[in-house]
């Protein structure tokens, strides 16, 4: 059997994960969004939604069906998922699994995917826009 590395804690992994991608502000998020340059995909949970509100025009697709909604080749995705250069900026609550999520769509191709720093509660906090 041959000898690997020592697994690494969460905290660990999410900065090289992060290193392999740039993510991105709310600011910069808002306006990628507004210029149709850019597909923000929200993937909380329905009790956070509905607490907390949506982002206009976001996509809401939970977590759990990101990968299949996502895919461009997938048989289950949305129209919006239109090719691998699309450019997704996931959005979860507090920003730490966004950035898996965001890996986890580069693995599929879709290389363009990134994250938004501090989630929806940065975006929020920012002052963007926020419906109930």
């Amino acid at each position: 059997m041959a000898v690997s590395e020592q697994p690494v804690g969460i905290d660990e992994f999410l900065d090289r994960v992060r290193d392999t991608y740039a993510r991105v502000e709310p600011h910069e998020a808002y306006e990628a969004a507004q210029t149709g340059a850019a597909l923000l995909v929200d993937i909380r949970y329905a009790a956070l939604r509905e607490r907390d509100g949506l982002i206009p025009g976001a996509l809401v697709v939970e977590r759990n069906e990101l990968e299949w909604r996502l895919d461009p080749r997938g048989s289950h995705r949305v129209p919006e998922a239109t090719g691998h250069d699309l450019r997704i900026v996931v959005i979860c609550n507090e920003g730490y699994a966004s950035s898996l999520a965001a890996v986890s769509l580069h693995q599929l191709g879709l290389h363009r995917a990134t994250d938004l720093v501090g989630g929806f509660q940065a975006w929020r906090a920012a002052g963007l826009p926020v419906t109930p």
